[in-house]
């Protein structure tokens, strides 16, 4: 474990230049104490690094300074063909340069790490496309992500919920969320997050983007934004009574359901149980709940029963007799 460490605790200073002990600690997940005896180890081996005091202190290896190790264990061979989605890489407009790395790595490595590789490129597959799904036309993508590595602000024509809007934005990054692909952009100081497939028009600006706001980091960011995204749009809730196999229909429909599903109260002589779910809205959950059918009635709140009622009268409207 500590052999392990002590390598990547040298990758990474060589990678991410000067850092801090408390950084490295954390990184690793040991105490800065840890961290020290580990700095003391590879001055021991005969690493170059060297050490700052104060405040923007840390420690850095000595210019001009890289290891060659290129040995890879088992584990790492095997992930070598998951490292990258090649459905994001083709969107991207990478395809044929992932093929190319691979090809370059395979030649590199020993023949055991090889076989490794290949193994598991023949019997992991990765679709991240949601069934009954298919991508979203991603036409602009490729200048996106070119906007994006070189840092240049964005000028686009956005298809937004209150109509086409104009955006002046910094680029931050690119997600992968399910199958979709999302914009992250600064736009007055502040980070903002667009479905690309909604970009109608852009134009790539010759002059730098503004810098990030303090302390972005873009993976930070989606999963504070997805948190927040998830508990807006299921900021209400309703009672409702459900069947064995309303429940299990419930539980597929999402996680935070599922686990109102888990929580729901003993059955009643009838076999019903009780349990309080969460809602995008009242019209939300009218389609939501009408596919269920008679296995899942709506107790609370009366809104919600009123719009199901009107539903099924409209419904019976149009195919009663």
């Amino acid at each position: 474990m500590q052999a392990s460490r002590l390598l990547s605790i040298l990758l990474k200073l060589q990678t991410q230049g000067r850092l801090s002990a408390a950084a490295l600690a954390e990184a690793f997940e040991v105490s800065v104490r840890t961290i020290y005896r580990d700095i003391d180890a590879l001055s021991a081996a005969g690493v170059p690094i060297y050490a700052d005091k104060g405040r923007h202190g840390g420690f850095a290896l000595r210019d001009g300074y890289h290891t060659r190790l290129t040995g890879l264990d088992r584990p790492e061979a095997q992930s070598l063909f998951l490292s990258g989605v090649p459905f994001a890489a083709d969107q991207l407009g990478l395809g044929g340069a992932l093929d190319s790395t691979r090809l370059k790595l395979l030649a590199a490595l020993p023949e055991a790490a090889r076989q490794e590789a290949e193994k598991v490129a023949s019997r992991f597959h990765l679709d991240p496309v949601a069934w009954y799904q298919g991508p979203d036309e991603q036409g602009l993508l490729p200048e996106l992500a070119a906007a994006v590595w070189l840092q240049r602000g964005v000028e686009m024509r956005y298809d937004s919920w209150k109509g086409l809007v104009e955006r002046d934005v910094a680029p931050l990054g690119l997600v992968l969320k399910g199958g979709l692909w999302y914009f992250v952009a600064a736009t007055e100081e502040r980070a903002r997050t667009y479905r690309v497939a909604s970009i109608v028009a852009l134009t790539v600006q010759d002059s730098p983007a503004p810098p990030p706001p303090a302390g972005f980091e873009l993976k930070r960011y989606w999963e504070a934004f997805a948190r927040d995204f998830e508990a807006r749009m299921q900021a209400a809730s309703a009672v409702v009574r459900a069947r064995p196999a309303g429940l299990r229909e419930l539980a597929r429909q999402s996680h935070a359901i599922a686990r109102a599903v888990a929580a729901a109260q003993p059955p009643d002589a009838e076999g019903w149980q009780r349990l309080r779910i969460p809602i995008e809205s009242v019209e939300a959950a009218v389609g939501q709940l009408l596919r269920l059918g008679p296995d899942v009635e709506a107790l609370e709140p009366p809104e919600l029963r009123t719009a199901l009622r009107q539903a099924v009268l409209n419904l019976n409207g149009l195919y009663g007799e």
